[in-house]
């Protein structure tokens, strides 16, 4: 019997890191960048977790660039959503948890348009009941408040329990326990689980085993 269940976005259901990379190769290619200043960039980047108009106008300095910060980002949101993919198996995955009678969701970090993007162009828009992006909500993970906002747009009430799948310890786990969710932690072997907070309720490799996890139930 299926129950609510809400998905990160990221690097969960959508390889943010490997997107990230195409758009910097491009990025390079159009400006000349070499080596050294991709590293560089990748570096800034920090996974995603800079701010944008922080990390856009950090690369405009560094590498003297014509364009304005708010143009760089703006392309940028334009470009990522059609660069992200969610795995086949992950897809078919989510359409055998709605089967299975789960209401699926996504709480996501980011600015919304681009993380809304991301949703359609990946093919998730259509496996999902709804979302909740925090650039859209005002409020972001780990506040439990982007949680309920997400719950309520599958139809569902956080007073239910449901489950929680993310890679960020704090965003995802911490955010996720805080909404009164059982967690699933994506480990990514980035770091190791920060020694301070309580550990999550399952840790699995990827979205995939989140899902089997789920449908073993």
């Amino acid at each position: 019997m299926g129950g609510l269940v809400l998905f990160d976005l990221d690097n969960t259901l959508v390889n943010r890191h490997d997107a990230f990379h195409r758009w910097l190769a491009e990025f390079a290619g159009r400006w000349g960048l070499g080596e050294r200043d991709t590293a560089w960039t990748a570096v800034l980047d920090a996974d995603g977790m800079t701010p944008r108009q922080e990390f856009f106008a950090a690369v405009r300095e560094r590498f003297g660039l014509p364009e304005p910060a708010e143009e760089l980002l703006a392309a940028f949101h334009e470009r990522m959503p059609e660069l992200v993919v969610c795995p086949p198996e992950v897809l078919a995955g989510l359409g055998r948890l709605r089967a299975a009678g789960w209401r699926l969701g996504i709480v996501t970090n980011g600015a919304a348009g681009n993380q809304e993007g991301k949703i359609r162009c990946s093919g998730l828009a259509a496996m999902v009941d709804g979302w909740a992006i925090s650039g859209a909500e005002g409020v972001a993970k780990p506040d439990a408040r982007l949680f309920r906002v997400a719950a309520e747009r599958c139809g569902a009430d956080l007073a239910g329990g449901g489950w929680m799948v993310g890679d960020d310890p704090v965003n995802d786990v911490v955010g996720g326990r805080s909404a009164g969710l059982t967690t699933i932690w994506v480990d990514r072997r980035v770091g190791p689980w920060p020694a301070a907070e309580p550990k999550p309720d399952r840790v699995v490799a990827d979205a995939a085993g989140a899902i089997a996890v789920l449908l073993d139930r």
